[in-house]
Formats: structure tokens, C-alpha cells, sequence
């Protein structure tokens, strides 16, 4: 199931909940249940909203460091089927022909 990011429009308070993609919460008194948490300071009947959040836990090399240090090997096309494996460490073949 998804994680959902939802603020309550009286308190700007802020909620992580799991649920479905075909459940539609409305107030704060639904997600709290959801939730299995107390209302704390909001009314049950205060609208909330679902906000956008990006996916956690996406990494995205940066640099050829990025890629070594994460275990993957980064071949750049140097001519035609000559490859060159700028993640290779010292000993490893550098370049390679296909």
C-alpha cells in the first residue's frame, strides 16, 4: 500500500498514513482512524488535504564515485565497440572491445 502525506486545514497538522489507492479520506476524525492515533488538537470534522510528496528511497547516481561506491559498473562508448569501464579499480581492465 502507498504512503499518503495528509495536513489537517484548521491546524496544519501533519499525518502519515497507509491505505489503499481507492480510499478517499475527508476529515481529520477519518485519517485518524486510519491512522489508529488520537485526534489531538483538531476537531474530527476538520477537512484535510493530501499533499505531493516525491518517493522515498530513490537514489540516483551522480557521479562515477556514485556508481563504484553503490556496486555498479559505468562503461562510456569511447569509439566503435571499444567501451571504457570508468568504475574500474586499480588492476581491473579498463577497456573493453565488443
Amino acid at each position: 500500500m502507498p504512503i499518503y502525506v495528509y495536513r489537517c486545514l484548521d491546524t496544519n497538522e501533519v499525518l502519515e498514513v497507509l491505505h489503499p489507492i481507492s480510499r478517499t479520506i475527508h476529515t481529520w476524525g477519518e485519517l485518524c482512524e486510519v491512522a489508529q492515533c488520537d485526534l489531538g488538537g483538531a476537531d474530527a470534522n476538520a477537512p484535510v488535504k493530501r499533499l505531493i510528496t516525491a518517493p522515498g528511497g530513490v537514489v540516483v547516481p551522480k557521479s562515477d564515485s556514485d556508481y563504484k561506491s553503490m556496486g555498479f559498473t559505468k562503461l562510456v562508448r569511447r569509439g566503435k565497440g571499444l567501451y571504457e569501464n570508468v568504475t574500474a579499480n586499480e588492476g581491473e581492465q579498463r577497456f573493453i572491445e565488443a
